[in-house]
């Protein structure tokens, strides 16, 4: 316990939850470790309870080494685990159900649209409504549900926001739903949670959740930047890291289509350079 203490301030992870999804997914874990804390207390009691009385200095317990069978403990190791069992399959069943990525949040305003390319090693995000898109960068609104539609330009890969929940698999060829919210404006920690070469531990990203007016402002103050065609899209999709997050202003129409359907191919991995060794292209 005194070793847990420390951990006590740290926050930033699944269990600070700053959305709806992040805290249904919390409740689930607080609900699944109670029930089977139901066993795990017990037997750990019982075992020192057990240690104690068949002590040898305890002349009252009884000796029985030809005891062989006994209904009561039968009943007891086998309805008790089929109870937390039951219990188990209950909330994983409705959480399952409640919690499905590609489930829409209910609420009063429309989810804003974000397409997300996962690229080695970055991330691309794209607004299709508004005309912008950004890399390791993802500013949405806060209170506003956000429908991500994903795919991977390069190997399968994972979106994690820890803070706001549902980590979800990027496939190459194919598009998957994903939707969250952040309940409050604030800066939280996205990341790739798979392994995917040199890159991986600087594949992350910033998701600044900003009140609707100011989500408003960054957007109209996106425009008149670079523009992210399929020359730009090429580029990003070489194997490599940026040192800071970069903002297109407008977007070629159609650019996620085109990656999900391959006429933008998936991006051109390493490069060998000796038998047996390869290096990222540059």
């Amino acid at each position: 316990m005194a070793c847990v203490l420390p951990l006590a301030g740290c926050s930033g992870g699944v269990l600070d939850p700053q959305g709806a999804v992040g805290v249904a997914e919390v409740k689930i874990f607080y609900n699944s470790l109670a029930i089977m804390m139901t066993v795990v207390v017990p037997v750990i009691v019982g075992t020192l309870a057990f240690a104690w009385w068949f002590r040898a200095s305890n002349k009252r317990a009884r000796y029985r080494p030809d005891w062989t069978h006994s209904g009561q403990v039968e009943i007891v190791v086998w309805f008790i685990p089929l109870l937390i069992i039951l219990l188990l399959s209950g909330v994983i069943w409705t959480g399952s159900h409640a919690l499905d990525p590609a489930t829409r949040l209910k609420s009063g305003v429309p989810p804003v649209e974000v397409q997300v390319v996962s690229l080695d090693w970055k991330w691309l995000f794209i607004y299709p409504r508004d005309g912008v898109a950004s890399v390791n960068l993802l500013v949405v609104p806060a209170g506003t549900p956000v429908h991500f539609t994903l795919t991977s330009g390069s190997v399968m890969n994972t979106f994690f926001v820890p803070q706001l929940g549902s980590m979800i698999y990027t496939m190459n060829g194919m598009a998957d739903n994903l939707y969250l919210v952040a309940d409050r404006p604030g800066t939280y920690y996205g990341r790739s949670t798979m392994i995917s070469g040199d890159g991986f531990p600087d594949m992350q990203f910033a998701v600044a959740a900003l009140p609707p007016a100011r989500f408003a402002a960054w957007v109209a103050g996106a425009h008149g930047g670079a523009t992210l065609d399929a020359a730009a899209y090429r580029a990003l999709s070489h194997q490599g890291t940026v040192p800071r997050p970069i903002v297109f202003g407008s977007v070629a129409p159609g650019m996620f289509a085109d990656v999900v359907a391959q006429r933008l191919p998936p991006g051109p991995g390493p490069r060998l350079t000796s038998p047996g060794t390869t290096e990222p292209k540059k």
